[in-house]
């Protein structure tokens, strides 16, 4: 039995039995190659539901709309992290929620009429195989997950340069930046009712399309992810100008974890570091 069908048949008794509403899952794109989330509502809806390496979205950020509503959902690994993280938040219910949980064989690049046999850049290095929660899991979990020395690589390069080299980076890459929101939109721990950039009283950032703009936007959502991001890559993904934001999240990713010994979403308890942070606080030193 492929994941699909696992995944329709629980779906479609999950509806039958009125445990939940609805089930957020993945359905064949419009262009027959790639998928796009589904809802579905009625069991006969559930029939469209597929999983492939095609199924790139974070469903997770859906589950903001449905609060207080019984709904099951199909989740990867790093989707599970953003549940985690969105309930240690408090921002969704436990006990509304049936998670169909997938051992991920990875992710392909793909677009509009194609699909490729690489990987996406986040599923090369990814160290997590397996949702971390679940209610009911399809597929085989590995008999352990991959420790992948590499999974940094590319921060430590950006770190050997010198800092006008990773100035004149930086500055280059968010001067293409059009503010246009995707990252922040397809981000699952991006949920305020207002961001700081819309905010008029007081004036964080103006509304023009400028270097200092750009550079204020980028970095301090950075900041507000730090200790949060869960890797997903969701934000770097639908860039429409390619600036490679999983660098800057995976180099703010990596100092939490060598300060804290703290990696986002491995449960939902944890809170993150710097929301239990104390004036008394002492750091360890870095050698």
């Amino acid at each position: 039995m492929d994941l699909g069908e696992q995944i329709r048949n629980k779906a479609k008794e999950l509806i039958e039995i009125e445990t939940v509403d609805c089930v957020i899952g993945y359905e064949r794109a419009t262009d027959g190659v790639g998928a796009r989330p589904l809802f579905a509502y009625k069991p006969e809806e559930v029939d469209r539901l597929i999983f492939d390496q095609t199924c790139t979205h974070n469903l997770a950020k859906y589950l903001l709309n449905r609060k207080d509503k019984a709904t099951a959902i199909v989740v990867k690994p790093c989707d599970s992290r953003a549940i985690n993280l969105l309930l240690n938040e408090s921002q969704i219910q436990r006990d509304k929620l049936f998670i169909i949980g997938v051992a991920c064989p990875g992710i392909t690049k793909t677009g509009l009429n194609n699909t490729s046999e690489e990987l996406q850049a986040a599923c090369q290095i990814c160290q997590q195989h397996t949702p971390v929660i679940y209610d009911f899991l399809v597929g085989e979990p590995p008999a352990s997950e991959p420790d992948i020395a590499e999974a940094y690589a590319d921060v430590a390069a950006m770190e050997g340069q010198s800092a006008e080299e990773r100035r004149a980076f930086w500055e280059e890459q968010f001067s293409r930046c059009i503010r246009c929101y995707a990252c922040r939109q397809v981000c699952p721990g991006c949920y305020c009712t207002e961001c700081f950039v819309e905010r008029l009283d007081p004036l964080w950032v103006g509304i023009r399309i400028a270097p200092e703009e750009n550079e204020v936007w980028n970095t301090i959502r950075a900041f507000h992810l730090a200790g949060r991001c869960i890797a997903c890559n969701e934000c770097e993904r639908v860039c429409p100008v390619n600036i490679p934001l999983s660098l800057l999240n995976r180099k703010l990713e990596e100092e939490v974890r060598e300060l804290f010994n703290f990696q986002a979403g491995m449960d939902a308890e944890t809170p993150a570091p710097f929301a239990t942070y104390k004036k008394e606080e002492v750091f360890p030193e870095i050698g």
